[in-house]
């Protein structure tokens, strides 16, 4: 039996710009595609209600800007996050290996306290057009950064974008049941989106 509250997630995506990042989050949301090119500026987030195996969750997912210049607006909302999907495009081949920078930054401005279980998902994006990145690189990458899940995904053709997400959701369950994840909020519990976290360490050379 599903509780009677959703159990409410924060998800981040992360990756350089340009990725289709923010295209995943639209077509997960609300199974739309905008062909035309735009740019997140600093972070926005949009909320889902989803079942995933009899049980309800509240998704707050947050779309973070991939240009360097926006760093420090980004960073100070990975606090509080219950999973992370690194995203790349698969034609672009630097935006795969610049994943290695985002999940250093991730952990260092999340606070994560265990790294090691922290629950990742790799999107490679854009699974339509011509691939710069072997699928056995990725794998590869995925499993020495701790059996990472991965996902090839089409925002433009809705190709596995709703199983990457329901993925990330059920790899936080299963952190939750042994005990390895913190313990799930419910969505009556208030986020405030007004109040930034402090930065209170030192710069990150990521």
């Amino acid at each position: 039996m599903s509780s009677s509250k959703p159990i409410f997630l924060k998800v981040v995506l992360l990756g350089d710009g340009g990725v289709g990042k923010s295209s995943l989050m639209q077509r997960f949301v609300s199974n739309k595609f905008d062909s035309a090119p735009f740019h997140t500026i600093g972070v926005e987030f949009l909320n889902k209600d989803i079942e995933v195996d009899h049980e309800k969750y509240t998704l707050q997912i947050w779309d973070t800007a991939g240009q360097e210049r926006f760093k420090s607006l980004r960073t100070p909302f990975y606090r509080g996050s219950d999973c992370c999907l690194l995203t790349f495009a698969l034609d672009d081949e630097q935006s795969f290996r610049n994943l290695a920078i985002w999940k250093k930054e991730f952990l260092y401005y999340a606070d994560i306290a265990d790294s090691d279980n922290f629950p990742f998902v790799v999107l490679g994006n854009k699974v339509d057009v011509d691939h710069q990145v072997e699928v056995n690189t990725v794998k590869e990458w995925c499993e020495a950064n701790g059996h990472m899940p991965y996902f090839e995904t089409s925002a433009k053709d809705a190709i596995n974008v709703d199983l990457a997400f329901i993925s990330a959701i059920k790899r936080v369950a299963a952190l939750n049941r042994r005990g390895e994840s913190r313990i799930p909020r419910t969505n009556d519990e208030t986020v405030n989106l007004y109040t930034v976290p402090s930065e209170d360490k030192a710069p990150c050379n990521c």
